[in-house]
């Protein structure tokens, strides 16, 4: 009797501590489901320093200035015009020599200025002499006018004669001249000569 009265005794004891142990569980359970964990959260952000972008001017270097300024280009004294069309295939060159008076003289009437030639023509090669070969000179004389230009031109010697006379003649009316001056006054001058001579290159 004693024995089954000490069991129930110790079976209602166990059974009242598992009650509170379950209500203990029960009840630790609900804060630990309802309640936020303690605590403080770290995150880590990585911020990127600010970039500190610097401005440079930059000048255009100025360019060395020359040591001496470029020369002037001469003016060109001499205008050739281009041979007959109908010579093409052939080469050939027509000299014209330095101009000559026979009044006295290119030291004649200095004072204020002497005649200049500005513009010299290259005579035309005739067909003819040109096709046969044949080379020579003309001596031609005229008279520079007040103006420059030429005029009266005739031939004072030819080799051969007769054949480039007239191409000598056509090549010397078409010269340019800076006229004589005296006392202020341009005048004419008479008897100037030129030589044109007449060969085939080559």
């Amino acid at each position: 009797m004693k024995r089954v009265l000490l069991a129930l005794i110790a079976a209602f004891a166990i059974t009242a501590g598992l009650f509170y142990l379950m209500q203990s569980l029960i009840v630790g359970g609900e804060g630990a489901m309802s309640e936020p964990p303690r605590g403080s959260v770290l995150d880590f952000v990585r911020v990127k320093p600010e970039e500190v972008v610097q401005q440079k001017e930059r000048k255009p270097q100025r360019p060395p200035e020359p040591e001496q300024p470029p020369p002037d280009m001469p003016q060109p004294q001499m205008q050739n015009e281009s041979a007959d069309t109908d010579a093409a295939g052939f080469d050939f060159s027509a000299d014209i020599q330095t101009d000559t008076s026979l009044s006295g003289g290119v030291g004649l009437d200095t004072s204020d200025g002497e005649y200049l030639p500005i513009v010299k023509v290259q005579a035309v090669y005739p067909r003819r002499a040109l096709q046969r070969g044949i080379e020579g000179y003309v001596v031609v004389g005229f008279t520079v006018t007040k103006q420059g230009t030429v005029r009266d031109p005739y031939v004072i010697e030819a080799q051969p004669e007769s054949i480039f006379d007239q191409a000598a003649m056509e090549a010397v009316l078409k010269f340019k001249y800076k006229p004589r001056v005296v006392n202020g006054e341009p005048v004419e001058v008479e008897g100037v000569q030129n030589r044109l001579t007449f060969a085939i290159d080559g």
